[in-house]
């Protein structure tokens, strides 16, 4: 039983590393990235669809995201969808396809970019921890109900603790190499 609590344990970590992977992607960078529109939907026929359920999207250079919905009917809503969003990107259409240039990113919005990814990597740290607590609380009430022994209790959370530093150092690692990809020029 306590083996499965530190397997449970260690599946959640992975999710939030995996998570927290997903979150720095769609961080925008100075550099085109599909994954950039993964959180943008529009208008479909009145239901919000993300944008890639809806068109294929390509980078053909490291500036240029290319959108080409199936249904051309779309193209205003994807437009539209862009636009309000927070990226500060300008789509451009010819009627077929839609133009994503991306621009140069100035040294001040970098660094809150960077704020951003620190922030979503402590939003990240916080779930790993709370995992973590959530397993030595299981361990804890095994201990009580005389289930496991004390000194099998303690082991257990040792290997808890090892598991949570091994997958907080990946955040760092995922952060680390985020913000270089961010910062350089």
């Amino acid at each position: 039983m306590p083996k499965q609590v530190l397997k449970d344990a260690e599946t959640r970590m992975k999710k939030a590393v995996e998570a927290a992977g997903k979150e720095f992607a769609s961080v925008r960078t100075g550099r085109a990235s599909a994954a950039l529109l993964d959180g943008i939907q529009a208008d479909y026929y009145g239901t919000r669809t993300p944008i890639n359920q809806m068109a294929t999207i390509t980078v053909p250079e490291p500036r240029l995201i290319v959108i080409q919905p199936w249904d051309k009917t779309a193209i205003k809503e994807i437009e539209k969808a862009i636009t309000r969003s927070d990226h500060g990107l300008n789509p451009q259409s010819d009627g077929s396809i839609i133009r994503l240039n991306i621009p140069e990113l100035t040294e001040e919005r970098r660094q809150q970019l960077a704020k951003q990814v620190h922030q979503l990597a402590e939003e990240s740290r916080i779930a790993i921890r709370n995992i973590r607590r959530d397993a030595n609380s299981t361990i804890r009430k095994m201990e009580k109900a005389s289930d496991i022994s004390e000194d099998e209790s303690h082991k257990y959370q040792d290997d808890i603790q090892i598991l949570t530093d091994k997958y907080v150092k990946r955040i760092d690692e995922l952060l680390v190499n985020k913000e270089k990809e961010l910062l350089e020029f």
